[in-house]
């Protein structure tokens, strides 16, 4: 009888430039990317494809809350879309109500709107402020230099870094932007279009600086004084990041005045899905139902998939408390970075933000760090990391952010704080 040979196996091919050259020719090249070519990750772990690990400690800009192929999101994504992946807003169905319930709880009273992402939470935002000073002729809303509010139109014109703006002019009108941690720089720019104020509790994309508690009371005192909406972006600093749900919560402790506070409308997103794309925006009680039928939509925000994988992730979080490994490693990472900072002054000038959400803030001249000189200090310090093993992710062009995923075991901190240290000696 004759044999039947097999078929040989399928050729694997780690081929970096092919994949390159995919993006090359059919990806439109908004982004400066990094070469790696990544295949799968595994927890706080991430693979290129050609099997090259990497510690990630940036959890895709502060996305991956719970790391890579999380079992439970695996599991939440399988076991609902098994029942129905989307369904129209035209009609309810539980994961929405629950997740919206969740997230009422962690913050005050007030209902939620779901989106796809910070960008379209952020969209929101502006539109509820809009919606409540229309009648008085308000729609102006005061914004932080240095902060980032998303990609849109509306969001480029909100944010205060002109790199983001170049090239889209002129900018959607009602936007401005004032000092950041100024309360005085706020109260002189008020007027009479002026509706709202809105900032990060920690700016992100300009570089880590977190809110002073006096900034954060000054401004809900500010707001209540002149009938305007406090309105917070906690698409990046949000979602147990620094310790606590929200930002502005983890700020205030010290002062003892957490309880006493509360912004009007908060955007979130990121972590949320950890790693589906899902957003959302709380308002606050006396404000929540200005946004009447008709006057905001979405076709996939709030969807049954994505709530489902937004609720099992809270689950999790809430489970392991995850909060108080950000808050204890993230304090215990931060303090071991400022010891570096003292060891290696010529390369590290500062270290700053909360938790899980650092900022090491370069000296703007390294002389010994390699890459092209033409480019940012911060992005040339990030790739010697990644010849050492270590994602992390570059703000403006001084300092690189850790956001790793909430669940960041202690080993892996100090793994990664060994490749920061052997980094710094290879350039000091």
């Amino acid at each position: 009888m004759k044999e039947i040979v097999p078929s040989p196996p399928p050729i694997v091919r780690n081929d970096v430039v092919s994949v390159q050259n995919l993006f090359q020719q059919n990806v439109v090249p908004s982004y400066g990317r990094f070469d790696l070519v990544v295949s799968h990750g595994a927890g706080s772990c991430l693979f290129d494809i050609t099997g090259k690990r990497y510690l990630d400690m940036g959890g895709g800009i502060a996305v991956n809350s719970l790391g890579h192929a999380h079992p439970a999101v695996t599991e939440a994504l399988l076991e609902q879309s098994r029942k129905l992946v989307h369904v129209s807003n035209f009609y309810y169905h539980e994961p929405q109500g629950r997740l919206a319930q969740s997230l009422v709880g962690l913050v005050a009273p007030g209902k939620c709107f779901f989106s796809n992402s910070g960008g379209e939470a952020n969209e929101g935002l502006f539109k509820l402020a809009r919606k409540f000073g229309h009648d008085d002729g308000r729609f102006e809303i005061l914004t932080a230099i240095n902060s980032f509010h998303g990609r849109t139109l509306a969001g480029i014109s909100a944010t205060g870094q002109d790199k983001v703006k170049k090239g889209f002019e002129p900018m959607t009108p009602g936007f401005r932007q004032v000092s950041y941690n100024d309360l005085e720089a706020v109260r002189a720019a008020i007027s009479p279009a002026t509706v709202a104020v809105l900032i990060e509790g920690i700016q992100g994309e300009g570089g880590v600086t977190p809110a002073r508690a006096d900034y954060l009371l000054g401004l809900r005192k500010l707001c209540d004084e002149k009938r305007m909406l406090l309105l917070m972006d906690a698409v990046q600093d949000g979602y147990f990041r620094t310790g606590r749900f929200q930002s502005f919560q983890r700020i205030l402790e010290e002062s003892g005045q957490v309880n006493g506070f509360l912004p009007d409308a908060i955007s979130m997103a990121k972590s949320l899905g950890g790693g589906f794309p899902i957003g959302a925006f709380w308002v606050r009680a006396p404000h929540a139902d200005i946004l009447s039928a008709g006057t905001h939509g979405t076709t996939y925000g709030g969807s049954p998939l994505g709530c489902a994988v937004a609720l099992k992730v809270l689950e999790v979080v809430q489970r392991e408390k995850l909060a108080d490994n950000a808050r204890n490693t993230g304090a215990w990472l931060k303090s071991e970075l400022a010891k570096l900072a003292l060891q290696f002054p010529a390369v590290i000038e500062d270290v700053r933000g909360l938790g899980f959400m650092l900022g090491m803030v370069l000296r703007p001249a390294i002389p010994n760090l390699p890459g092209e000189n033409t480019k940012p200090v911060a992005v040339r310090f990030v790739q010697l990391l990644h010849t050492l093993g270590l994602l992390t992710i570059p703000a403006g062009t001084q300092v690189v952010r850790l956001l790793p995923p909430l669940n960041l075991r202690q080993s892996e901190a100090e793994e990664a704080l060994q490749i920061i240290q052997d980094a710094c000696a290879k350039v000091a």
